[in-house]
């Protein structure tokens, strides 16, 4: 019986750089949701039919995203690997706007919060829109699913 979803999320060691603790609370936050609610099926038939639970464990290095896939007893499925390039200017902008948002969170008026917030959702959504284009024909994953995913992504991409 088929149960397309992640009860897992690993991200790589190697992969993660110096975080603060607000995107540290993100990246806890991303993962707790992901776990409580996806849609992740990948596109391609395993041999015995399995089609989740699956663990995933995302790395990147040298400018490509690792997603590994595991069957819920650890045993590895496969690995899709996706050049990072179009992201770049996203994660670039996720970034520089979400500082403006915790430094807002700590000096600004509601108002101003509410208005850094709606733009850091928007370019949190056209990410996730661009992931599950890339992710087409590979692995179909929902809108929720992949905003998670494109958090963890950015996670994967601080540099201390």
């Amino acid at each position: 019986m088929a149960d397309p979803r992640i009860i897992a999320v690993e991200l790589d060691e190697r992969s993660l750089g110096w975080r603060s603790a607000d995107i540290d609370q993100e990246r806890r936050i991303a993962i707790f949701d992901l776990i409580e609610g996806n849609h992740f099926a990948p596109q391609r038939s395993q041999a015995d039919g399995y089609a989740g639970p699956y663990r995933i464990k995302l790395e990147s290095e040298e400018g490509r995203l690792g997603i590994h896939m595991h069957r819920e007893d650890g045993t590895h499925l496969e690995t899709l690997v996706l050049a990072l390039g179009r992201f770049r200017r996203p994660i670039k902008d996720y970034f520089a706007i979400c500082d403006s948002y915790y430094q807002a969170i700590r000096a600004s008026t509601p108002q101003q919060i509410e208005t850094i917030d709606m733009a850091r959702r928007g370019v949190h959504n056209e990410a996730a829109e661009l992931l599950m284009e890339r992710l087409a024909g590979k692995i179909a994953v929902d809108f929720d699913t992949a905003r998670r995913l494109f958090t963890l992504i950015c996670v994967l991409h601080i540099r201390g």
